[in-house]
């Protein structure tokens, strides 16, 4: 574990690096993801401009979602995103090759080769909206529910790597997968939505078979809704992570088996 952690390290500090080095890129690509982000808000904006409430969230709940939901995208963004995108054209020109043959875990090293700091820039972004939701709604979550928070942002960020790796590993049988790489992350984008808005056959669906509306329901539920929400919703949101976690390193150990290499 300490090997691994130690060439992470190196790997974020080269991608620091190289992100640092291209500075214009950087603050272009930070600028275009907060006036989307300030696109969302307005959108909701004018949604509470006609109503009071979708379901049982108030204006300033939405807001919270949207905001847990910019951190919990923009940190997989950080992270994980250019990685798994990237596999199809690795599997395609055979560079993944070179990257197997390491005595590392393929999974890894696939999945840890660059960093965005911009995208940790603008998860910052979605921390200062949930923090001004709190303060608008007079809500003081205690340690307990932050802690809670905390840790169902770590399963939301899993849950969206986990479909994607899956996603980007059926490169292994087609030519190019970055079709379904890339939708699903526009996809993704449902999960800013207030749950209550989908009938109950999508929410069951897409709440448990590829769990992506809780990614941030659940979390933004557990902050401000702590008093009436019962413990099972976290219980939820760690048993669909957990599943699909493990079923995306079983898959790509199954997709890897049939991996035949570009030269042969």
């Amino acid at each position: 574990m300490r090997r691994y952690l130690e060439i992470y390290w190196i790997m974020l500090r080269n991608s620091l690096i190289r992100e640092l080095s291209f500075k214009a890129n950087f603050l272009l690509w930070m600028v275009v993801e907060v006036l989307w982000f300030l696109g969302q808000i307005l959108f909701f904006s004018i949604i509470f401009g006609q109503v009071d409430r979708i379901g049982d969230w108030t204006k300033w709940e939405v807001v919270l979602l949207v905001g847990t939901h910019q951190i919990i995208g923009q940190l997989f963004q950080a992270f994980f995103f250019v990685n798994v995108a990237n596999i199809p054209e690795l599997v395609r020109t055979g560079k993944l090759d070179s990257l197997l043959v390491l005595p590392l875990d393929s999974q890894f090293v696939v999945s840890t080769k660059q960093f965005g700091l911009d995208s940790i820039v603008n998860a910052l972004v979605g921390v200062f909206v949930v923090v001004l939701s709190l303060v608008r709604l007079h809500v003081t979550p205690g340690p307990v529910a932050i802690l809670l928070y905390v840790i169902a942002l770590g399963f939301g960020v899993a849950i969206h790597y986990s479909i994607m790796i899956c996603l980007a590993a059926v490169s292994f049988w087609i030519v190019r997968a970055q079709g379904l790489v890339y939708g699903y992350f526009n996809f993704l984008n449902i999960a800013r939505y207030p749950d209550v808005i989908f009938p109950p056959l999508f929410r069951w669906v897409f709440g448990w078979i590829v769990p992506v509306i809780i990614v941030a329901n659940i979390p933004a539920r557990l902050l401000i809704k702590s008093l009436g929400q019962p413990a099972w919703l976290l219980v939820h949101l760690a048993a669909a992570g957990t599943i699909v976690t493990l079923l995306s390193r079983f898959f790509w150990r199954f997709a890897l088996r049939h991996y035949s290499s570009a030269s042969s």
